[in-house]
């Protein structure tokens, strides 16, 4: 129904009163049924052991009415609460949690020790509101928090910050196992405590505590995965699995426990992509939009990932108290794509002029069928792999220097790195279009893709040749033939921290408590760069053309061809499969790419952190409601370098002179915060923050790499930076953080039986906010010798040595305001005739402007949807479940690889998702503790589009992943 009201677009305001007025309807029923409901067996936050919500420490309690860092169903809970399993007891782990907290916070809890509710943590969290998720590869890794990306939210393993295998700060989800989690917090207000905070939110992954189990525990999963699509390559795979093991135990009198964990992942995707270069055309009928070239591939992922953890808990006596966490994750994920490339109305013949056409359709400005003639094909063979190891370790200590003071220290180390393998292959009919021209004609489909009817077979190993099929090959220097390339980067990403923290109380009073601390923390990601030209083999190894110094063509060897691929799906009968390593290893060359522009990429940013803090706990009264909170602020300094290098080119004698670079910047930044929850009623909350909060920018933009661009022809051709025959493409080691002053509110409703209401809304104004390329002047001065004399003189004479740099800046700004609206009702709440069946369900509206200094009109947030709906409709009685599961997202400007897999943004098109799932668990007998459980996900089989220029006409990317199933089974004894 939610997702139906989205799609008929109507007005934000009248949504937003039906929104309001659904939960006000629901609240206003639960009144008469929740009025006098107890605390349900919920710790009482007097006598809970101190910590704050992001104390590695609070590890199964409450922290003085802070939020809670494991599902409240850890600890013992009043004699008289029935107790659930599966579904009903993650759900009301996550309501608990949600409702001790005095800061803002969605949860996600396990359902059983080894069991997420989802497939994946990020499909887990993509379910909570105002949380959503970008496909990549057909999996859930991208979260936007509130509307914002991953760029301004952080993810911490049990309170601590991590590193990613990522190129940036984004956690990817896929290197957690998450069959190694307790629960998942996402904290969307601020508290003095947690460190590492994001202007959207702080993701904290939270692992169990073995000293909080009641009895020893050895749980085995195995689970069995089919795609929807056959193998879509040659080397593709249908079939995957998925196999845990835990055992938590406790000895020595219940003081020392110990959690293991191993967790063997077989993940297989199939892709059925399709690209389009842009379109041609100012859009009227004489000068319609025409596809400029498209590159329809058909891709087949494997993931394997391998993890291990590890949790020693010892509590000799009620002074002492010390956690150690470890967590491994070996990731290796590999990707083989076939397809073409058709350069068309942004193609050219071999003499430079336009490939002749004909539009045979055109509709309001857009060429909707199109013939091309004399195209030169490129067909694609790629084969790209990722390897990425993950370690983290954190030790936490915890004495009581008296009843009510403790001290605590933690340390953590967290380190991953990342190699990738990344290969591309080349055939035609010729070298540089010298070979068969084809006759393409390109008509679009309903879903905004071309279908290509040409008439080459390309399935023909005899026709295509290893080759450069349109030229592109140039080294800086020469013109070489790339019939193939390779690029293989490398990451490192580390970080050290230390924390130690007081805290206690000051007895009765409404400032009941007080903590102070200092946490210490040392990143460095240091980013590798090295490519490699791949040319035929038979010459002299440089891939030069000049002299005859590398051929132009070879053969394909009969042992590189593995049949055909089907593209029908885009009207392409068949095209040619080849292995690419085999080509790689045998029938290539490969010379180094010391292009200018690639000799200066590899950098390294470190950033050293010091952060103080103090809080002050209120826990008291007003009006004779209770109220809890803090009160506290940070004080942040970062001392952030990068070491790096730029080029200098000279077209004269062609020598390339790479020039060190160093740069750094210090700054501090002060961030108040306040939260406060008042129980106005017995179950009924309003919850408020106030905080001020910042999040570093990207790493690759704190590089202070600068890659220099020569334009000769500038010279004499005017006055100005636009015309300076120099210009730098750059990082900015200058820039500070995105700045946030957030106001939220929240009402919230909890009913008898562990269901609620909650009605959220937020705003954010945003300042320093980062445009990534904006082109500011820049004093060449130093590079001048780069041109002759004369030259010199005429650029002085224009004042050509000012020109521009395309670098990020801190020029931008706007803000960020919204709603949410949860529902979480067993309908035993409601009848009991309907105990077992029960409603998860949100809402979330995002409106979003940025404005950047040098461009005057306003955009929205990157992975901001407007709208967003969760609905969930489930049944869990007597050792059976199902439910089934709907996601809606609104249209967004998504984050894609762009070229040279550089990150970019376009609009994406509005998508929903169904899942459903259905189980059975025994509870009695000789196979009491087996479970079986069926999933399956993607059923709607919804594809990921984006398109340009707010136009639907317009796709750029068009992906389908197909629908995925599961069944598994679990025994736990």
């Amino acid at each position: 129904m939610t997702a139906l009201v989205a799609r008929r677009s109507a007005p934000a305001l009248v949504r937003l009163a039906l929104g309001a007025s659904l939960i006000g309807l629901v609240a206003g029923v639960a009144q008469a049924q929740s009025e006098g409901a107890t605390q349900q067996g919920v710790p009482n936050a007097d006598t809970a052991a101190t910590g704050g919500p992001n104390s590695p420490a609070s590890t199964s309690t409450v922290a003085n009415g802070d939020a809670p860092v494991q599902a409240a169903s850890d600890q013992g809970v009043d004699a008289n609460v029935i107790t659930v399993t599966g579904i009903r007891a993650a759900l009301d782990s996550a309501a608990k949690i949600k409702r001790l907290s005095t800061t803002i916070v969605d949860s996600v809890s396990a359902e059983d020790i080894g069991k997420l509710p989802d497939v994946s943590i990020a499909d887990s969290l993509a379910r909570l509101p105002g949380v959503t998720a970008q496909r990549l590869e057909g999996r859930d890794q991208r979260l936007s928090i509130r509307g914002l990306g991953p760029d301004f939210s952080t993810t911490l393993l049990n309170g601590r910050e991590q590193v990613t295998v990522g190129d940036n700060r984004g956690v990817e989800y896929d290197q957690y196992p998450s069959e190694f989690f307790k629960t998942v917090n996402v904290y969307k207000s601020a508290d003095a405590s947690l460190i590492a905070a994001g202007i959207s939110g702080t993701v904290d992954l939270r692992m169990l505590r073995p000293l909080a189990q009641p009895n020893r525990v050895f749980s085995v999963q195995a689970r069995g995965q089919m795609n929807d699509y056959k193998a879509l390559t040659p080397q593709g795979k249908r079939y995957g699995y998925r196999a845990s093991a835990t055992y938590v135990d406790k000895f020595a009198d219940d003081t020392l426990g110990i959690a293991l964990g191993f967790s063997k992942t077989s993940l297989p995707s199939q892709d059925k992509r399709y690209n389009a270069w842009g379109y041609s055309g100012a859009g009227t009928a004489d000068s319609p939009y025409v596809l400029g070239g498209a590159k329809p591939y058909v891709q087949s992922n494997l993931l394997d990932r391998t993890g291990g953890v590890a949790t020693i808990e010892w509590q000799p006596s009620d002074t002492f108290h010390s956690t150690f966490d470890a967590l491994y994750s070996h990731f290796s994920e590999k990707q083989h794509l076939n397809g073409i490339e058709f350069p068309l109305a942004y193609g050219a013949q071999a003499d430079g002029s336009a490939l002749p056409t004909t539009n045979n359709t055109v509709v309001d400005g857009f060429a909707t069928s199109t013939t091309f003639d004399n195209v030169h094909g490129v067909q694609r063979n790629d084969y790209n792999r990722r390897k990425a190891d993950t370690l983290s370790l954190g030790w936490n200590n915890v004495l009581s220097l008296s009843d009510t003071t403790h001290f605590t220290v933690d340390a953590s180390w967290s380190h991953a790195k990342r190699k990738d393998f990344l290969l591309e292959t080349y055939t035609g009919t010729g070298y540089n279009k010298s070979g068969a021209g084809d006759t393409v004609t390109v008509t679009q489909n309903k879903n905004g893709t071309y279908s290509f009817d040409t008439g080459l077979d390309y399935s023909d190993a005899n026709l295509f040749q290893l080759t450069d099929p349109q030229g592109w090959g140039y080294n800086g220097t020469s013109t070489v033939v790339q019939a193939g390339f390779l690029n293989q980067p490398k990451f490192k990403d580390d970080l050290k921290s230390l924390r130690a923290s007081l805290d206690g109380e000051f007895g009765n009073g409404p400032i009941k408590g007080w903590e102070i601390g200092a946490n210490f923390s040392r990143r460095k990601k240091t980013s590798a760069y090295t490519s490699y030209f791949l040319c035929p083999k038979g010459g002299d190894g440089s891939c030069v053309v000049a002299d005859g110094r590398t051929p132009t063509s070879a053969p394909v060897p009969q042992d590189a061809v593995l049949g055909s691929i089907a593209l029908g799906y885009l009207g392409i009968p068949q095209i040619l499969a080849l292995d690419p390593v085999y080509l790689y290893k045998n029938a290539y060359d490969a010379f180094y790419d010391n292009r200018p522009v690639s000799l200066v990429r590899d950098n390294g940013v470190t950033e050293n952190v010091w952060t103080g803090y103090g809080k002050l706990k209120i826990d008291g009264d007003l009006a004779n409601m209770p109220l809890r909170g803090s009160l506290g602020a940070q004080v942040v300094n970062t001392r952030q370098s990068s070491t790096g290098s730029t080029s200098a080119f000279n077209s004269t004698t062609g020598v390339v002179t790479i020039i060190p670079l160093h740069e750094k910047v210090n700054y501090t930044r002060f961030l108040p915060s306040l939260a406060l929850s008042l129980e106005v009623i017995p179950g009924s909350y309003v919850k408020f923050g106030a905080a001020r909060t910042m999040v570093r920018p990207r790493l690759d933009q704190e590089r202070v790499n600068r890659e220099l661009v020569l334009t000769p022809t500038n010279i004499g051709a005017g006055g100005g930076p636009i015309n300076s025959p120099f210009s730098f493409n750059a990082g900015n080691t200058q820039l500070r953080p995105y700045m946030s002053t957030n106001l939220d509110v929240s009402l919230e409703k909890y009913f008898t039986n562990s269901g609620y209401v909650s009605l959220a809304g937020f705003y954010k104004k945003l300042s320093d906010f980062i445009n990534p390329q904006e082109s500011v002047e820049y004093d060449f001065s130093d590079y001048l010798s780069l041109f002759s004399a004369q030259q010199q003189q005429q650029i002085l004479a224009s004042g050509g040595q000012i020109g521009l740099s395309k670098q990020p800046t801190n020029r931008g700004h706007g803000h960020l305001q919204g709603f949410e609206g949860t529902l979480s009702l067993p309908f035993k709440d409601v009848t009991s005739f309907l105990d077992g069946f029960g409603f998860y369900g949100n809402i979330s509206y995002t409106k979003s402007r940025i404005i950047f200094d040098a461009t005057p009109d306003p955009i929205t947030v990157p992975g901001a949807s407007k709208w967003v709906y969760n609905t969930e409709l489930y049944f869990e009685k007597s050792g059976f479940q199902a439910r089934v599961s709907y996601t809606y997202r609104s249209k967004f400007l998504g984050e894609v690889a762009g070229l040279s897999a550089n990150p970019t943004y376009r609009e994406a098109k509005a998508e929903g998702i169904l899942d459903a799932q259905i189980g059975y668990e025994f509870q009695s007998g000789a196979l009491k503790g087996l479970s079986i459980l069926a999933q399956a996900k993607n059923l709607t089989d919804r594809p990921f589009v984006t398109y340009q220029n707010n136009d639907t006409r317009q796709v750029i990317d068009y992906q389908r992943y197909g629908r995925d199933y599961y069944l598994g089974v679990a025994y736990k004894f």
